[in-house]
């Protein structure tokens, strides 16, 4: 099996991104930490500000929201950490250690319960879908960048 192939096999893969108050704050580390011991393989990563142009693209799904605007100009407030994560059922897995989207409903010890400060500030994004996944992971990730 080529590398290439392995990077899209429907269930494997999820991507993720580290928002921008939890690099602010020094989360980094530990949230990377967390993911690692939850059987994860960080398979891409890097460090990176997102362009109004790229976070409007990104979030397009949302552009009706009431919610959008702010969205956009939060990605946009700070540098955020992009990673595709490798796993069996990793979608699903990782929706489960990231935790609820409001961190006074997340569950003890997920991301959020642990590094988020409001539903908006939830410290990290998590794909719902292995479409989602494989999209999010082809906006931020050419396979050359992909391990």
């Amino acid at each position: 099996m080529h590398s290439e192939n392995k990077q899209t096999m429907t269930g494997n893969i999820t991507f993720t991104i580290i928002k921008p108050h939890a690099v602010r704050n020094g989360h980094i580390g530990p949230i990377l930490n967390k993911i690692s011991e939850s059987g994860f393989k960080i398979t891409a990563l890097k460090m990176l500000y997102l362009t109004r142009g790229e976070a409007q693209h990104f979030y397009k799904v949302h552009r009706d929201r009431p919610f959008y605007s702010d969205l956009v100009e939060f990605m946009i407030s700070g540098p955020i950490v992009v990673g595709i994560l490798e796993k069996e059922n990793a979608v699903e897995d990782y929706r489960q250690l990231i935790g609820a989207t409001d961190p006074e409903k997340a569950a003890e010890g997920t991301l959020r319960k642990l590094f988020a400060e409001s539903m908006r500030a939830n410290a990290v994004h998590g794909s719902d879908s292995d479409e989602n996944a494989d999209m999010e992971a082809t906006f931020f990730f050419p396979y050359s960048e992909r391990f």
